[in-house]
């Protein structure tokens, strides 16, 4: 029992000729845009409610989170690549550094983009003396749909697959090297984990609605430093355990490392360039939700 991956599905929402110019909107770049609008709207929401905040009264406004949201843009693409290429690519991109501009031929990383954001977010609460843990607060929970969103776009283009498997949640993926089976695969079709639904479920729609409950039902904010918490903690812990489910990096890969760890542990296992990435989130999460419950907050530091 198996799924094969849609035929329907396309990179492109829509692609035509038009006078010798080809025009195409792929849906990861839609991905970007519809989840940019929805941190947009959310951000403007949550900062209008002056019931959910300290004191009920909002350290934001609507003319803050405009100004805010070109900082995040920026960080969101420029640490997004960079990201990918210190983290995942390095060797190509030092031979070919023009290629590091070429945005639309993919290549883009989470940590990337996250450190970029939280470099953008500290400058402009610093420029404009604004709270630091209610601002990561607003941020993390206004980031899941576009994560969401994201993931939905990599399953679509074929890309960031599973290993392979032969559960029934195995999907026969049609595009090379997705479809492609490893020597090793004594069946005849290569079915791989769906690893990129596994990450829109967790790191996008049950990180995202744990986190707007907590907000809007249980008063979070109230709390400076508990949401942006529970995000790092959330998506660190489900990054590392979906990586476990996810086809290694192939720039890692060798015989003696055939699952690509860049960290060894003792008994044969170790962690990935992802999983690596991800653990110092769960610590540094850990430590700001424990903080959150400080009777004196820190809201201001």
């Amino acid at each position: 029992m198996y799924a094969r991956f849609p035929d329907l599905l396309t990179p492109y929402l829509f692609s035509f000729e038009l006078l010798g110019f080809h025009f195409a909107l792929t849906w990861y770049a839609l991905s970007y845009i519809v989840g940019i609008i929805c941190a947009w709207y959310l951000l403007t929401l949550i900062t209008k409610k002056h019931r959910l905040w300290v004191n009920n009264e909002s350290p934001f406004t609507p003319q803050n989170v405009e100004d805010l949201m070109t900082y995040l843009i920026l960080g969101i693409i420029v640490g997004g690549r960079l990201g990918y290429v210190i983290f995942y690519n390095p060797h190509f991109y030092f031979n070919h550094p023009f290629k590091v501009l070429y945005l639309w031929e993919g290549g883009m990383s989470f940590h990337g983009g996250f450190l970029g954001v939280v470099l953008g977010a500290l400058y402009f609460a610093l420029k404009n003396k604004k709270p630091l843990l209610a601002m990561g607060d607003i941020i993390a929970v206004s980031t899941p749909p576009g994560l969401f969103l994201g993931r939905l776009a990599n399953f679509i283009n074929q890309e960031l697959w599973g290993r392979p498997t032969t559960s029934v949640l195995g999907i026969e993926f049609t595009k090379p090297p997705a479809s492609l089976c490893p020597e090793s695969w004594i069946y005849e079709i290569c079915t791989r984990h769906p690893s990129q639904l596994y990450e829109a479920s967790l790191e996008g729609l049950m990180l995202g609605t744990s986190l707007l409950l907590l907000v809007f039902l249980f008063d979070a904010l109230k709390s400076p430093g508990r949401i942006m918490g529970l995000f790092f903690f959330g998506y660190g812990i489900a990054r590392i355990l979906v990586e476990l489910f996810r086809e290694a990096d192939l720039q890692y890969v060798s015989i003696e490392n055939p699952l690509g760890y860049i960290i060894f542990l003792p008994g044969g296992t170790g962690l990935s360039m992802g999983q690596s990435l991800s653990l110092p989130m769960v610590i540094i999460g850990l430590i700001f939700f424990l903080l959150s419950f400080r009777k004196v907050q820190i809201n201001n530091s």
